[in-house]
């Protein structure tokens, strides 16, 4: 593939590999759900950082934790108008007391050869 501006591409890793990988996971029907219109993915970070529930937590599963990023991240697309923005919620990963935590999202083409729009979110560090 050769890219007009900046010349041949040596290399590329497209959003279908990622998932093919694991190093990505599509939450679409959440997102749907919460009213979001777009395809949205979740890094693998942010899967097992704050979707999985770490051993020996009690009161929490994986669809509630799921609901709050998609949730906290729909709240912050309606009021930011660019393609990136930056979220926070609450999560705890232990029995004490819950953290607050900040995530970042990105909505850009779905993949290389697909220009639909679609969400990643993140982990603020990630691109």
């Amino acid at each position: 593939m050769t890219d007009p501006i900046f010349g041949e591409v040596i290399a590329s890793y497209t959003r279908a590999q990622a998932l093919a990988d694991g190093e990505q996971i599509e939450v679409t029907a959440t997102a749907r759900e919460a009213g979001i219109t777009f395809p949205v993915f979740l890094t693998r970070a942010v899967w097992s950082e704050f979707v999985e529930v770490p051993d020996g937590v009690t009161c929490q599963d994986e669809s509630g934790r799921l609901w709050d990023i998609i949730w906290m991240l729909r709240t912050a697309a309606r009021q930011t108008p660019g393609p990136l923005l930056r979220f926070q919620f609450y999560v705890r990963n232990d029995n004490r007391k819950p953290k607050l935590v900040t995530l970042k999202a990105e909505c850009g083409p779905r993949d290389i050869e697909d220009a639909q729009p679609a969400i990643t979110v993140m982990l603020p560090e990630e691109d």
